[in-house]
């Protein structure tokens, strides 16, 4: 079975699968409910890598209220996309209010901190360029 041009490979019943385990979690073509991968722990943080790729990686994290990330910095953009609940997430000294339905991008070398205000779900998107 040889990969085609975007790197699937075809399996012997027709079923598309990506050439490696990238995949943590997901079926191919699977529709899934977010909230559902992660579930909340009283007094932590849960995350779950669902795919990772040398391009970036896709994991969900679960906040109880309180809990949060201390400030630090990547080198490349990460997108937060809330599920669940209300964060403060301090991007360079300046803190945004997020919630259910709102996204916030990270900037690559930028410190940032989060903190759950209430129980807090998000998708955190990482894109390595």
């Amino acid at each position: 079975m040889a990969p085609d041009s975007i790197g699937i490979t075809e399996r012997r019943d027709n079923a598309m699968q990506p050439p490696d385990s990238r995949s943590r979690g997901l079926g191919p073509a699977q529709v899934t409910a977010v909230a559902e991968h992660v579930g909340y722990q009283d007094g932590a943080v849960v995350s779950r890598e669902i795919v990772k790729t040398p391009a970036g990686s896709v994991t969900l994290f679960a906040f109880d209220e309180g809990q949060g990330l201390s400030e630090h910095t990547v080198p490349f953009d990460a997108l937060v996309q809330v599920v669940d609940g209300q964060a403060e997430i301090m991007i360079s000294g300046r803190t945004h209010r997020v919630q259910v339905g709102e996204m916030i991008l990270l900037p690559a070398g930028e410190p940032h901190a989060l903190k759950a205000l209430k129980r807090f779900k998000m998708i955190l998107t990482m894109v390595r360029l």
